[in-house]
């Protein structure tokens, strides 16, 4: 999937995973999530249609991420990030990315979170729109936290 034209195969999700500082050629970033998961390391959920794969949301351990916040307590336990999603530009607008977040996190509660956190921005940003926007995660009783640099709200959700 992230290889189809359009997709972020300049990426492979790992931007968050690894150091900003880092510059890695895209098929090192490939490998490396590919070890991940080869390794069992929870990366992501994907969507599909009649089999095919079309659509991803990043969502993991915080702790397999790079830090998310300046505020962030590394020392809380449970705490599970939705930090991207991609729907080809041909899906958008048809809801594959609610259910991505619907889905993202019945996941992360599945697997043991006890909170969710996301990195969101206002409809009306130029930038990070790949991380949703504050509205959809407010309407499933995310709440805000703070702010992570300019744009993006930190948004949380307890069970």
């Amino acid at each position: 999937m992230f290889e189809q034209p359009g997709a972020p195969k300049y990426c492979w999700c790992m931007a968050w995973r690894q150091s900003v500082r880092e510059h890695i050629p895209n098929d090192e970033k490939k490998r490396q999530m590919m070890a991940l998961i080869d390794a069992g390391r929870p990366v992501g959920i994907l969507a599909q249609i009649d089999g095919k794969t079309v659509a991803w949301c990043s969502v993991a351990p915080r702790e397999t991420y790079r830090r998310l916040s300046k505020r962030q307590d590394d020392r809380e336990t449970g705490v599970w990030s939705i930090v991207c999603f991609y729907v080809p530009r041909a899906l958008r607008g048809r809801g594959f990315v609610s259910a991505l977040l619907d889905a993202a996190i019945d996941h992360a509660f599945a697997k043991g979170a006890h909170i969710i956190e996301a990195y969101p921005v206002g409809e009306a940003s130029p930038s990070y729109r790949f991380m949703g926007f504050r509205d959809m995660f407010a309407a499933r009783g995310f709440h805000d936290a703070g702010m992570t640099g300019s744009r993006r709200h930190v948004m949380r959700l307890e069970r």
